[in-house]
C-alpha cells in the first residue's frame, strides 16, 4: 500500500500564504512618538543604599564648603553672611603661615609614604615566604591597623615622654643620654611624628602588597630560577611587573591619606612646637573652630581638595598609561 503523498511545492506555498494572512500586521511607527527602550530600574535600587550616604555625608558637605569659601562666614557675628567672591582666596595667597603649613604637609606626606612603602614591601616579601608561624606574624603585622589613631597617638606620646618614656629609658640604659624631649624639640618634633605615621600606616600597605604578591604565579618564579636568575633578577623581572599596579594604587592612596592626616598629629603635638608640625588640616581646623573664620577655613579646604584632585589625576593617568603598555 502506498504511503501518504508528500505536499508539493505549490501546496506548501499556499499554506504559507494562509498563515501570513492570519498573522496580524505590524503596527506602523508613529512619527510623532519615537520608539522607547525599556529602562531597567533594578540596578538603581541596589545602588541607592550606598549612594545616598555618599551624597548626604560627602558630596553635600563638599558643595556647602565650596559655597562657604566665597562668603565671610564667621562664628558669633550678628550680621548676615555676605557673598565676597574670591576675597578669601586672595588673602590665602598672601598668608605665609598657610603656605608654610602646606610645605610641612608635603614633607610629612612624602616622608611618611616613601619609608612606609619600602618597609611594607620588605615585610610583605618576608610574609610571603614559607615560614613557621607565618599566620602569627601576619596577625601581628596588622595590629597597628586595628588601633584607633587617638590610641596610637596617646601610646606614642607615652613612648616619647622625656622623663619616663621607654625610648629615653632605653637610651639611658645604653649610655646615650636619653634626656631629649622628642615632641617638643624644634628639630625632632616632625621626624618623631613621621616615625609614628610610618608605623601606623604600614599594615594597610603590607596587606595590599602581600595580596599582589600572592596573585603572582609561582610558575614564573620557578621558570626564572631554572634559567639561573638570582633573587634580585627574579624580583625585577617577575615580581615587580606583577606588583606595579598594586604598588601605584596604594602609594597614591597613602599619599592622599597622609596629606589629609589630622587626628594622629593633633594628639601627638597639636601642631607644635612653634608650628613645626602644623599640617594644613590642623591649620584649617584652628581657623574654623578656634578663631571662628569659617569662610577662610573653607577656602583652605578648597585648596586642599584641588591638590588632592591633582594627585588623583596623576594616579589615573599612570593607571591608564600602564594599561596601554600592557
Amino acid at each position: 500500500m502506498a504511503g501518504p503523498t508528500p505536499p508539493t511545492r505549490k501546496g506548501a506555498d499556499a499554506v504559507t500564504s494562509v498563515t501570513e494572512a492570519r498573522r496580524p500586521a505590524p503596527r506602523a511607527p508613529d512619527p510623532g512618538r519615537p520608539g522607547r527602550r525599556a529602562v531597567d530600574h533594578g540596578p538603581w535600587f541596589l545602588v541607592l543604599p550606598a549612594l545616598i550616604p555618599i551624597l548626604v555625608l560627602s558630596v553635600g558637605p563638599l558643595l556647602y564648603g565650596i559655597l562657604l569659601a566665597f562668603t565671610d562666614a564667621q562664628s558669633g557675628r550678628t550680621e548676615p553672611t555676605r557673598w565676597i567672591g574670591t576675597l578669601n582666596f586672595q588673602d590665602l595667597l598672601q598668608d605665609t603661615l598657610f603656605w608654610e603649613s602646606f610645605r610641612i604637609g608635603l614633607v610629612w606626606a612624602v616622608g611618611v609614604t616613601v619609608p612606609q612603602f619600602l618597609l611594607a614591601l620588605g615585610l610583605a616579601l618576608l610574609l610571603n615566604q614559607d615560614l613557621r608561624l607565618r599566620w602569627a606574624a601576619r596577625a601581628l603585622a596588622i595590629v597597628p591597623w586595628a588601633m584607633p589613631e587617638v590610641v596610637v597617638g596617646i601610646m606614642w606620646r607615652l613612648t616619647y615622654n622625656p622623663d619616663a618614656g621607654i625610648l629615653n629609658e632605653t637610651l639611658r640604659d645604653l649610655g646615650f643620654g636619653g634626656d631629649r624631649d622628642w615632641l617638643s624639640g624644634l628639630a625632632t618634633a616632625l621626624p618623631a611624628v613621621i616615625v609614628v605615621g610610618v608605623w601606623a600606616g604600614m599594615p594597610q600597605t603590607t596587606v595590599a602588597l602581600l595580596a599582589g604578591l600572592q596573585n603572582t604565579p609561582r610558575e614564573l618564579h620557578e621558570a626564572a630560577a631554572v634559567d639561573g636568575a638570582g633573587a634580585w633578577r627574579r624580583f625585577r623581572t617577575v615580581t615587580w611587573p606583577a606588583l606595579r599596579p598594586v604598588a601605584l594604587a596604594i602609594t597614591a592612596l597613602n599619599l592622599i591619606w597622609n596629606f589629609n592626616s589630622f587626628a594622629l598629629v593633633y594628639v601627638l603635638t597639636n601642631g607644635g612646637p612653634g608650628g613645626r608640625t602644623r599640617l594644613p588640616m590642623l591649620f584649617a581646623y584652628e581657623e574654623a573652630f578656634r578663631y571662628g573664620q569659617f569662610g577662610y577655613a573653607a577656602a583652605m579646604g578648597c585648596v586642599m581638595v584641588a591638590v588632592i584632585s591633582v594627585l588623583l589625576a596623576v594616579f589615573l593617568v599612570g593607571r591608564l598609561r600602564g594599561g596601554d603598555e600592557r
